[in-house]
């Protein structure tokens, strides 16, 4: 009974439209792994690896591609495969090229096309030649043979025939689950992140989580500082210049002048840090952040910012502390007279160049100019900080963040 039963089960048909459907999937796929296939013949010269490194970007789709049949068909589920964590044209290419997850899946689309394709053959045939053998005895009234495929002359070899037709239906379900249960085991070895790209999504997942809480964290003690603490010493210096402006006495005078001396000190240094955690401009967005801090520049400094969308709060903060140590680099040491900045996204990154026409001579790891600071601030957030700066001038820096931080 059980033979008869899975023919009306769900399960059978949402795994024969699956068959099907992944028939018709297949094929762009199987093409894209022919054209993987023809450019790592063709990798030797510089052309065949950069359309190697396409094909190879494009297969690492092949994981989000064929999760949707699965997932409304079959329920099975699996993460998107991690980012390449590289910014540039030509990092892209060399992580791609190395990327065990990109040439698993060009793997899958290319070892699917024939397993789904045979099992949608398979199907095919066993429904149509188990239909027509099995309906075969009343098709011999009208012929002793009209189909050329099934020898039977008499009316027992008829029936024998029809035996033959249904058990052939009686096997396609199985024949089916089989397809897709070999499909299931390409997928968990292909597609799947394997444990270790598993383990790294969740810590930069936890990362990501961090520097968001961080962030946040960082907000509330900018408030707190600046709605309570600051405008307690505000008040306190307040009462002591009244102190001093009203009595008689001298030495409370004095010491009232003192330690409003002390309350303004307190108040310069408590600035300072609140601008160091989190400065009040950006909450009105980088572009505002950093004209404040050109308008405050001792050296004549444009900026441009060309953003397609605000960034998460740390990459933000990183930049605007960047272009605040860069512009302070430059007017303690570079004698320069003028200073360009741009900022731009694209390509899932932000990209920062700050140029000026003084002397040069930086490097990242000099000491006394901040930069080896500010390369560790790029690197915490999988970003990069290259700087370009000959004898005699002039320099160019230029920092490379994840647009996502």
């Amino acid at each position: 009974m059980i033979l008869l039963r899975v023919w009306v089960t769900a399960r059978l048909w949402r795994e024969l439209a699956f068959v099907l459907w992944g028939a018709v999937l297949s094929l762009p796929a199987f093409a894209l792994a022919l054209l993987g296939i023809a450019a790592s013949a063709l990798s030797v010269v510089i052309f065949g690896l950069f359309l190697l490194a396409d094909v190879l970007s494009l297969a690492r789709g092949a994981p989000r591609y064929f999760r949707s049949p699965a997932r409304r068909l079959l329920g099975w589920e699996w993460p998107d495969p991690p980012p390449l964590g590289a910014h540039t044209r030509w990092g892209r290419m060399v992580a791609v090229l190395g990327d065990s997850t990109a040439w698993r899946a060009l793997c899958y689309c290319f070892v699917r096309f024939p397993l789904i394709w045979l099992g949608g053959y398979g199907v095919a045939i066993a429904v149509v030649s188990g239909l027509l053998a099995l309906t075969y005895p009343a098709w011999w009234f009208v012929a002793p043979n009209p189909f050329n495929s099934l020898d039977a002359h008499t009316w027992g070899q008829a029936w024998l025939e029809a035996g033959r037709g249904a058990l052939l239906l009686l096997a396609m379900p199985w024949f089916v689950r089989l397809i897709v249960l070999a499909d299931s085991w390409l997928v968990r070895g292909l597609l799947r992140p394997t444990r270790a790209a598993r383990r790294i999504a969740q810590l930069e997942a936890g990362r990501a989580a961090l520097q968001a809480d961080a962030a946040a964290m960082l907000r509330r003690v900018e408030r707190d500082l600046h709605d309570s603490t600051q405008a307690r010493l505000v008040s306190l210096g307040v009462a002591l210049a009244r102190i001093e402006h009203r009595s008689t006495e001298q030495p409370v005078r004095a010491l009232a002048e003192d330690a409003l001396g002390t309350v303004t000190e307190a108040l310069a240094e408590l600035r300072d840090i609140v601008r160091g955690l989190h400065p009040p401009a950006l909450d009105d967005g980088l572009d505002v952040a950093l004209s404040t801090l050109v308008g405050r520049s001792a050296v004549p400094t444009s900026v441009t910012v060309e953003l397609t969308a605000r960034p998460p709060d740390a990459v933000a903060s990183a930049v605007y502390f960047t272009v605040a140590e860069l512009l302070t680099n430059v007017a303690r040491h570079a004698g320069a007279s003028r200073v360009r900045i741009s900022l731009r996204d694209g390509g899932g990154a932000l990209t920062l160049v700050v140029h000026d026409d003084g002397r040069g001579g930086a490097t990242a790891g000099g000491s006394g100019t901040g930069l080896s600071g500010l390369t560790r601030r790029a690197e915490a957030l999988d970003g990069a900080l290259h700087v370009e700066s000959p004898k005699g001038g002039p320099t160019t820096v230029t920092m490379t963040l994840p647009r996502e931080g």
